[in-house]
């Protein structure tokens, strides 16, 4: 899989602390909804996708790589058991995939996107380091332990994400807020749409609670003085 590596892929760490909404909104290839672009931002957005592939194509975890890729020209890759590649590429605008979402498993002609070839110069990929980007971390961790985790990994997501958008939580309280509350999510069977309703709802209590304490309220009290 590859990522964009979002607005902060070059942005020193100590930096990071002081990052707003406006600037994690202001992705550099792709223009989507706002928790979509914070989770490019924290990269969860890749730690999702890697959690679908491996359930959708039942692929094993250890067979699933990401990768940054600036240009997001190149947008998936699978690599077959004789060494050769076959790469899905695409210009960057959502309304390609959107539409085959829509029209699977028909392609229908656009004349509206398409990927301008005398534009197109160069490719560059670099490793996703997991300590500038540690959502992607806890999604493995999610996936991992299977369960309740995945779902409460989206639910803490969510809470965190729009904490953050509220200026109530700063943008690396996202990733302590997901850990606090994995931490504290009891390893449970989702059997039936109940089971993940509770779950989901016994998350963002809990999201609600790690945002209080990192925060202490402050940030509520300022921004609503």
């Amino acid at each position: 899989l590859t990522a964009s590596g979002g607005p902060f892929r070059n942005t020193p760490k100590e930096a990071l602390a002081r990052v707003t909404p406006e600037q994690a909104l202001n992705h550099p290839t792709w223009r989507m909804g706002n928790r979509i672009t914070i989770d490019s931002a924290t990269m969860m957005n890749k730690g999702f996708e890697v959690i679908e592939a491996h359930w959708l194509f039942g692929v094993g975890r250890e067979q699933i790589d990401v990768l940054i890729h600036p240009q997001s020209t190149i947008h998936s890759m699978v690599e077959f058991l004789d060494g050769s590649v076959l790469a899905q590429l695409g210009p960057t605008d959502m309304r390609m995939p959107i539409q085959y979402a829509l029209t699977y498993p028909e392609r229908v002609a656009s004349n509206q996107v398409a990927l301008d070839w005398t534009k197109f110069k160069r490719l560059d990929f670099e490793k996703a380091s997991t300590r500038r980007f540690p959502c992607l971390r806890l999604a493995r961790e999610a996936m991992r332990k299977g369960g309740a985790y995945p779902c409460a990994l989206n639910a803490a997501d969510e809470i965190a994400v729009s904490a953050f958008l509220e200026q109530r939580l700063p943008f690396l309280g996202i990733p302590e807020v997901i850990e606090g509350v994995l931490s504290r999510t009891a390893r449970g069977r989702l059997e039936r749409i109940e089971d993940v309703l509770t779950a989901d709802a016994e998350t963002r209590r809990l999201a609600r609670e790690e945002i209080t304490k990192l925060t202490g309220g402050v940030a509520a009290e300022v921004r609503g003085a």
